[in-house]
């Protein structure tokens, strides 16, 4: 066997290429990790972890008016973008840090440096030089994709530079109308700021379960947010008061700030993938077999890159699966079944499984078990925000096959029901769970009545 600098080489030091390289090394392997940026990824740098602690900024406004429905006497209130900013980034700063000890901690090595592929066991590394490795795993996630064709897109930001604006606009247009787009929409409207959505199609969260995308849609214009669907932009202009957004409306609308969350491509540009003969799909995404392995046996991908589920933890398990499968003798294939989302929009939404429209199109008949309504911390005080629960069950197994939650700490709820759906729970097992009293996941094992969508022509 041919001698190599390295055992393993990761390029990229996201969530799911540290968990990899830390897995790999503590077996005593020589193992070095690439990063052109900061350590962390777009997660802990400029993506799930900063954005939350966005959301949670943003959710005070509503606190405060809650409180005063609730008996505080609350004076004024003003929101302080530049000192947010502040502690957000020193943070994100400690997080990193714990990321960079935690790989250092268990004995791989940290190139800081753009890495290209030369062939299929030499990695070129800006800074370093060329470098071999037995086995490679790519690990560079994905960016925002921007139109760039379109006339003024100069002038327009993505998530990324949203982390960082210098001041906090009045007006902001966000074009897009997946998870990142809504979850901004709601901090920025949260945080006082006049907010538009601008979305291509018929409605919002395309993919996700249709009375969940309905009734977001809902709540968040009942929350002040404009939603313009069938819209898109055809232009851009700058002018001396702020950003014309031309759509192909025949309609125009000025803001401070224009973003485009008009989703996310992998990361393969320029990093030497065809050098090394390892094949892409169209979209630029890393193809990869069960074990994460591309055509190229001894280089793998792990995370965003192979765009399977575009989540964090899914990188995790991708990773640590292909660490143990190759440096512990234990092979490991990571299951993308039953995978639970949270989307930290304002309610929060859970999902796991399939939609009712899927469930149908797979199993054919199934049953629904659907309910709104007003929380009694909204009731109290007269507030007007709704939860939807709604389950998607098998006919005949009884099986649930979907469960989706919008309602505050949607997130945390959609955890524990994943373990369930995980499991194959049925319907009646479910129901045979006691109610936690007075809670709002409550209904989610009290509900008993099937569902009959409204006729034509009557209100749900």
């Amino acid at each position: 066997m041919a001698d190599y600098d390295y055992d393993l080489f990761v390029i990229g030091a996201g969530s799911g290429g540290v968990r990899a390289a830390r897995v790999a090394a503590i077996t005593g392997a020589k193992v070095a990790v690439a990063e052109e940026h900061r350590v962390g990824g777009t997660c802990v740098i400029r993506g799930c972890v900063p954005k939350k602690f966005m959301v949670y900024a943003s959710e005070y406004k509503k606190a405060f008016d809650t409180a005063r429905g609730y008996g505080w006497e609350i004076g004024d209130t003003r929101f302080d973008w530049s000192k947010f900013l502040m502690e957000k980034d020193k943070e994100i700063a400690r997080l990193s840090g714990i990321y960079v000890r935690n790989l250092q901690n268990a004995g791989a090595e940290l190139l800081h440096g753009k890495a290209r592929l030369k062939d299929r066991h030499t990695v070129e590394v800006e800074g370093v030089g060329a470098v071999t490795a037995r086995k490679i795993l790519v690990a560079t996630g994905g960016r925002p994709w921007m139109p760039k064709e379109l006339e003024g897109v100069e002038h327009a930001i993505t998530s990324n530079e949203a982390f960082h604006l210098t001041e906090l606009p009045r007006r902001i247009v966000i074009a897009g109308g997946g998870y990142i787009a809504l979850e901004f929409a709601g901090i920025f409207n949260g945080l006082g700021v006049e907010t538009t959505v601008v979305y291509r199609g018929p409605n919002v969260l395309r993919g996700f379960d249709d009375d969940i995308r309905a009734h977001i849609a809902e709540e968040m214009e009942q929350a002040g947010i404009k939603i313009l669907l069938g819209t898109q932009h055809t232009k851009l202009e700058k002018t001396a008061t702020g950003i014309v957004s031309h759509f192909n409306t025949g309609h125009s609308c000025e803001s401070d700030v224009v973003m485009f969350a008009l989703g996310r491509e992998p990361y393969t540009a320029d990093l030497g993938l065809e050098a090394a003969g390892v094949e892409l799909a169209a979209n630029g995404a890393v193809k990869v077999d069960g074990f994460s392995r591309s055509n190229v046996d001894n280089i793998w991908a792990v995370g965003d890159v192979t765009d399977r589920i575009n989540l964090t933890p899914v990188a995790i398990r991708e990773g640590e699966s292909f660490a143990r499968t190759e440096f512990h003798a234990t092979p490991m294939s990571f299951d993308h079944e039953m995978v639970a989302s949270a989307v930290f929009t304002q309610p929060q939404i859970g999902s796991v499984g399939l939609s009712e429209a899927d469930a149908r199109h797979e199993y054919g008949k199934v049953d629904i078990y659907l309910s709104k309504f007003r929380p009694m911390k909204e009731t109290f005080y007269g507030g007007q925000q709704r939860a939807l629960i709604k389950l998607v069950v098998e006919c005949g197994t009884e099986r649930i096959l979907g469960c989706h939650v919008v309602a505050p700490d949607a997130g945390e709820i959609i955890q524990m029901a994943a373990v369930a759906l995980k499991m194959g729970v049925t319907k009646p097992q479910w129901d045979s769970t006691c109610a936690v009293h007075p809670t709002l996941a409550e209904e989610l094992v009290t509900m008993r009545e099937k569902y009959a969508p409204p006729a034509l022509g009557q209100v749900a």
